[in-house]
């Protein structure tokens, strides 16, 4: 089964993408920050991480920047899922290596499509 590794510091937004995922057949990891994922990366890198922007102690660009350094930092997805919506944002996070960038709010529909653009989910 395919790890998904959930970073926002919103349990509200981490349940709601969580039965997404579980519907699409991905076993779950949480993080509540950025810090908390780069452990939970070097404790089993997930097939996919979705990541939230803004959040405490680390944030979601400093953590992907982290997390491309590492070794094997290059094989999970990177889907940014925020409400930074400028071009600057966008920018900023398809250069540090992020795989895709969703809006927030999001729905089932528009995280399995980003899913299939990124391999991770059958067409």
């Amino acid at each position: 089964m395919k790890q998904c590794l959930i970073v926002d510091d919103s349990s509200v937004i981490r349940k709601v993408a969580r039965r997404i995922m579980e519907e699409a057949n991905f076993e779950i990891t949480e993080a509540e920050d950025g810090q908390q994922a780069l452990e939970a990366c070097r404790s089993q890198m997930p097939d996919v991480i979705l990541l939230d922007w803004n959040m405490p102690v680390m944030d979601g660009l400093e953590f992907l920047r982290e997390l491309r350094k590492d070794p094997c930092g290059d094989i999970p997805k990177v889907i940014f899922c925020t409400t930074e919506n400028d071009m600057d944002h966008i920018t900023q996070a398809i250069a540090a290596g992020a795989n895709e960038y969703i809006m927030k709010p999001f729905d089932k529909e528009i995280i399995i499509s980003k899913l299939k653009e990124v391999g991770m989910v059958e067409a």
